[in-house]
């Protein structure tokens, strides 16, 4: 990996030295003869690195006189003896959803001057007066010169390699905006221009002027470029006053002239000090020579130098948003080094990340060198996998206004397009636009404020090896944690999300039975810093999943949630027996009297529970064979789904706080690690389950391991971006399933011979009370004392066992502990009432979406983990067959859970 501080003394010696070298500050010289604006048919100007000038006279010799003369000047406001007409095309200004100035309109004063030429609609040897004949034109010459002796187009008008502007700036630096304090306020990642010295007004007979001194309060042009300047160093600053790199680390809230890349004195980008592209200890990979010949950097340029221009350009290809650096999904074109760049095309914010988070951008040095290079490679996922997150144009949801093809995404526009105060920066989008299904890099990153931590709120100055979760047993130990956790890594740091458990200090939803939406959510903007607290309550994201609630929940889609299909590259409608997608925010609510094992005293949603309706009635428990009160179901049974029973859910918003203890057993390590550390108190990351296939081996944990395949739920050769498959024959004959990365296989599907000893298998909350043992058995002898889930799955008893004969197909969360499929109390999971019993058509399996993907299971007595008995299984009664225990498991009387298909 070369260019990066942790290869060796001598790549540490080497990088030292170029970061040495580079952080060299030059002056600036008002030294128009050696810079391109020299026009001079006789005086040629020495140019950095040898480089020729693409325009220049065919016979004037003088130099000022292409833009200055004494007499028959331009009458224009402070136009300073301007030899040349302004042009009179109509701009089409910059613009965004996320801009907060207030006045943009067309360009004024000096600005107008600089587009005389570099709109490329006026001959740069037209002139008002030269040598006293007015309204002369000067023959130009030189490589690319533009028709009629315009500008040269460079690398192409549409491309973000020519400074022919055009008329359409809107890829083009904002200009001829009031930049005052409450510009300032509004954007909220501005400098007050009142408070600090290095940009602002200049007053004539105060010193020192500011550094980037602003026309009318306006930034123009000039504000940025001098256009007689040169640096003493050789380099191409392209007329800028200061830096147009960066030269050591940058301060926060300070800016330094001698330091700081020119970005940084008017925008103050909260995060960005100690950032992944930012750290000098992190973004050292050092640009291919082709790309940095391109983009005229120096060569051997790490990325902390290029700092804000790894990823925008002030004057970037036509077509791109927010002055991304090669944003648009237009042709590529080749330079004759080798370089590719766009020319033109639609905007493409993917791109911009691409170039250096793939194998094959050509962007840095040793980039395809996979695994083993630093930095992510997302692309392959997004591009390469069968199924991926909806990230390009053509993947986007139509709305009723456009076709496919179309980037939606629109951070900072609030109802009506209208700027929410500040939003901007935090990469809040309306809630409105969510309904258009897309996604990009900044949905779910910042990249201003991404850390190479594990944690969003780590020293950054101590940067880890990647900026993913601590996972390992390892990391979480060296973390100081005892198990593993939810909060958010260091490459969700600074980005929005929303928390419906928080909104005013309570919970979000109006029950806490499952099929209830969250009414409220709070939306986590904002950068933590460093140490910044990690309570649930803090404004800003410290959980992944608050990051995914934003589009994975009816934060997102109302009551309404997309369909299948609705975007190009998902999951094919009718997977799984889903047709609509659920809400996640909905089903993993963790009310926290559902925690533990026992009878919940609010509603869980399975009938019997307190928001049930019917006759009372009494029923005989099959385990304690105590007479207790239930509910007439509508088929006339009296049964209670609702004792010992409760609402189950992985711990992704919280714990479940079902230790070993709760769950009657002796052993943690039916879970792989890290799950068996401090069972029932540890939670998880969305990301442990969703992102591209893993080994099964190795758990959740990405191909190539350090530095190997990208965490992430970017795209997989899996249905719903799973890293295993998971579908109605997950089971024995499965065994790299889905459910195995974290649940041990030979504690759950493994088929074991008949007659084997219990010795083979650890304990499960799924087993036969230990002081019951009548009823019978058909499920491993023995072994269904100690585990009923190897009990079934053993030679001899179910063939092929499969987890959706008794667990729900999306096990978010669910109505019944366990997220145990109960055919006895099917309800408006389905569209039917709470309680209906639907029969087992003998020997098939229920397929009914989005949750019984090939269901068989009915529960006529829910019991606390590890007090099971055969009897505790079977049909409640009619339209079911009315057996119990074995009877109903061996198939007699036309239902059955034995040889299905």
């Amino acid at each position: 990996m070369s260019g990066t501080l942790r290869i060796g003394s001598g790549w540490a010696l080497a990088a030292a030295f170029l970061v040495t070298s580079f952080s060299t500050y030059a002056e600036r010289l008002s030294d128009i003869r050696n810079t391109k604006h020299n026009f001079s048919a006789t005086v040629v100007p020495i140019l950095p690195e040898g480089a020729q000038r693409n325009a220049a006279a065919s016979s004037e010799s003088q130099i000022c006189a292409f833009c200055h003369t004494p007499h028959g000047a331009t009458k224009a406001p402070k136009a300073p003896l301007w030899n040349r007409s302004l042009s009179a095309a109509t701009y089409t200004p910059y613009t965004s959803g996320s801009l907060d100035a207030v006045d943009l309109d067309q360009p004024r004063a000096k600005s107008k001057l600089c587009l005389s030429c570099h709109d490329g609609t006026l001959a740069l040897g037209q002139v008002n007066v030269l040598n006293r004949v007015e309204n002369t034109k000067v023959d130009f010459t030189g490589p690319g010169i533009g028709p009629g002796d315009t500008i040269p187009e460079g690398h192409g008008a549409l491309s973000g390699f020519t400074r022919r502007l055009g008329v359409d700036l809107t890829n083009d630096h904002p200009i001829s905006f009031t930049f005052d304090s409450a510009q300032a306020l509004r954007d909220g990642e501005l400098y007050d221009p009142t408070a600090v010295p290095q940009v602002g007004e200049r007053i004539r007979g105060e010193r020192p002027n500011p550094t980037l001194p602003l026309e009318e309060n306006r930034v123009e042009c000039i504000t940025c470029h001098d256009p007689h300047i040169r640096d003493t160093s050789g380099d191409n600053v392209k007329f800028l006053r200061v830096n147009r790199f960066q030269k050591g680390d940058p301060v926060d809230k300070k800016f330094d002239k001698d330091n700081d890349i020119i970005c940084l004195a008017c925008h103050d980008k909260a995060g960005w000090v100690g950032s992944a592209h930012a750290n000098l200890s992190v973004a050292t990979y050092q640009y291919e020579d082709a790309a940095a010949e391109l983009r005229e950097f120096p060569k051997g340029i790490q990325v902390w130098q290029a700092a804000c221009l790894n990823c925008h350009d002030p004057h970037t290809v036509q077509g791109s948003r927010r002055l991304l650096r090669e944003g648009t999904d237009g042709p590529v074109s080749v330079a004759a080094n080798g370089a590719r760049f766009k020319q033109g095309g639609e905007s493409a914010i993917e791109e911009v990340c691409y170039a250096c988070h793939s194998a094959d951008g050509n962007t840095l040095r040793n980039q395809a060198m996979r695994p083993g290079f630093g930095v992510p490679d997302v692309k392959t996922d997004f591009t390469t996998m069968a199924r991926h997150m909806p990230i390009t144009s053509d993947d986007q949801q139509p709305a009723s206004s456009r076709e496919w093809g179309r980037e939606v995404h629109n951070i900072g526009a609030g109802s009506g397009n209208r700027p929410n105060p500040t939003e901007g920066k935090d990469f809040v989008e309306d809630p409105q636009n969510l309904a258009a299904r897309h996604v990009e890099c900044t949905d779910c990153h910042n990249p201003h404020r991404v850390i190479r931590n594990r944690q969003f709120n780590d020293d950054t100055t101590v940067p880890a090896t990647e900026g993913t979760h601590n996972h390992t047993e390892a990391q979480i130990l060296a973390a100081g944690h005892s198990h593993h956790t939810n909060l958010a890594s260091g490459v969700l740091r600074g980005i929005s999300g929303v928390d419906p458990r928080v909104e005013g200090g309570g919970g979000g939803w109006a029950s806490t039975e499952f099929g209830s939406n969250p009414v409220s959510f709070m939306v986590k903007r904002g950068d933590p810093g460093v140490g910044g607290s990690t309570d649930v309550s803090a404004g800003y994201v410290t959980r992944e999943y608050q990051v995914c609630f934003k589009c994975h929940s009816n934060y997102a889609y109302g009551d309404n949630p997309p369909m299948l299909g609705d975007v190009k590259g998902a999951t094919p409608p009718g997977t799984n027996a889903l047709f609509q997608y659920t809400n996640q925010a909905m089903e993993y609510q963790s009310p926290s009297d559902h925690k533990g094992e026992g009878t919940s005293p609010t509603a869980s949603g399975a009938f019997g529970d307190a928001t049930s309706v019917g006759v009372s009635c009494r029923y005989i428990d099959d385990r304690t064979k105590q007479e207790l009160d239930g509910l007439v179901d509508a088929a006339g049974n009296c049964v209670d789904y609702a004792r010992n029973n409760h609402r189950a859910w992985h711990p992704v918003i919280d714990d479940t706080g079902r230790t070993t203890v709760q769950r009657n057993i002796s052993s943690p390590n039916v879970w792989r690690t890290p799950f068996n550390m401090a069972v029932g108190v540890q939670t998880m990351y969305c990301t442990d389950c969703h992102g591209s296939d893993t080994d099964v081996n190795d758990g959740a944990v990405p191909r190539g391991g350090e530095q190997g395949n990208v965490w992430g739920p970017h795209g997989s050769d899996n249905d719903f971006l799973l890293k295993g498959p998971w579908d109605d024959q997950t089971g024995t004959l499965q065994p790299d399933g889905l459910c195995f990365r974290c649940h041990d296989y030979n504690y759950y599907g493994k088929q074991y011979p008949a007659g084997v000893s219990t010795g083979v298998t650890l304990e499960s909350g799924f087993k036969r009370d230990s002081s019951i043992r009548t009823g019978g058995s058909c499920a491993g002898g023995a072994v269904a004392n100690v585990n009923l889930h190897t009990g079934h799955a053993m030679q001899g008893v179910v063939q092929n066992f499969r987890c959706t004969y008794c667990h729900v197909a999306i096990p978010h969360g669910w109505k019944n502990k366990n997220f145990l499929a109960n055919l006895n109390d099917v309800g408006p999971e389905a569209g039917l009432p709470k309680g209906t019993q639907l029969r087992t058509p003998n020997p098939q399996r229920v397929y009914e979406g989005p949750y019984y993907n090939g269901a068989t299971l009915k529960v006529v007595n829910f019991q606390r983990s590890g007090e099971w008995t055969p009897a505790s299984c079977g049909s409640a009664g009619p339209p079911g067959n009315g057996k119990r225990g074995v009877e109903w498991m061996n198939g007699s009387g036309g239902e059955t859970c034995s040889n299905i298909p």
